[in-house]
């Protein structure tokens, strides 16, 4: 289900809002998870953590759905795809920097030097300077993925799985309400636009989160975010596939350079045998 959101993301925002899309999103999120929320009587043990799930809330989804949704108004589902990709360099970095138990050598730098490398790949070569704003917002959309990963893992793993979930849609979607219901289109969307909101709501949301919580528990925040190693050649594919969006050397390059990176930033340090490692700070979150 990873990488597929870019492609359904270009084809709303083609007649919605960026804020309308978010709050139909959520909507139908939160519709599917706030039952079986209640039901399980999942709500109530998240009241004693309710600053972590506002913080969670903002940073994975209200800020970033939103900057996507107006980022992909500029640039293609296919860039889009490709510069998240970045989350797992920038989960590394932060679970660094905050105290995990990895440490930060040198194969690691040169991951992280590699991804953000083909970042100005795609940048220089396939982006115009109008584009840069969309960019720039996309680059916020995938630190907000890695600081909500590293929420996840540190401070709501313990809570009930649809609580967490259902509230932040809701949370959202309360958030959004008054401008993406003024925004919305006097006519009905067309048939292409009300399936990619169902698929964007059911699929790449309700059923993304439940999958994506059990993995982050498992496997600790920094590698959860591995899974968008898919994200940039399925988003891609599509792209190309279906809205015709072209496939330049920029793209291929940066492409190559990103997942690399990552896969290099992420894997697990070995044991310290040399003076060659970096300090961090103590934990933060």
């Amino acid at each position: 289900m990873w990488g597929i959101p870019y492609l359904f993301i270009k084809i709303a925002v083609s007649e919605l809002s960026p804020a309308s899309l978010v709050l139909l999103r959520t909507a139908v999120g939160a519709g599917l998870l706030l039952p079986i929320a209640f039901v399980r009587k999942d709500l109530g043990p998240l009241l004693p953590h309710w600053r972590w799930i506002v913080a969670y809330t903002f940073v994975e989804v209200a800020a970033p759905w939103f900057f996507l949704s107006d980022a992909e108004r500029r640039i293609s589902s296919s860039l889009s795809g490709l510069l998240i990709a970045l989350v797992p360099s920038i989960g590394a970095i932060l679970a660094w920097a905050t105290g995990a138990d990895d440490r930060l050598d040198l194969r690691r730098v040169a991951g992280l030097g590699l991804g953000f490398l083909g970042v100005a790949a795609l940048v220089g070569l396939d982006v115009g300077t109008g584009d840069l704003g969309a960019v720039g917002e996309v680059a916020l959309v995938a630190l907000g993925y890695a600081l909500g990963a590293l929420i996840i893992g540190r401070r709501l793993s313990g809570l009930p799985l649809f609580g967490v979930v259902a509230s932040s849609l809701a949370l959202t979607m309360l958030v959004y309400a008054p401008v993406g219901i003024a925004q919305l289109p006097r006519a009905l969307p067309s048939p292409q636009v009300i399936a990619a909101v169902t698929v964007l709501g059911v699929i790449c949301t309700a059923v993304a989160f439940l999958v994506f919580f059990p993995l982050v528990a498992e496997v600790g925040a920094a590698r959860a975010t591995v899974i968008t190693y898919v994200n940039p050649a399925v988003a891609l594919a599509l792209g190309v596939a279906f809205l015709g969006e072209p496939l330049t050397i920029g793209i291929v390059l940066g492409f190559l350079l990103i997942v690399l990176g990552s896969v290099l930033a992420t894997r697990r340090a070995a044991p310290a045998k040399s003076s060659v490692a970096f300090s961090r700070s103590p934990d933060l979150l």
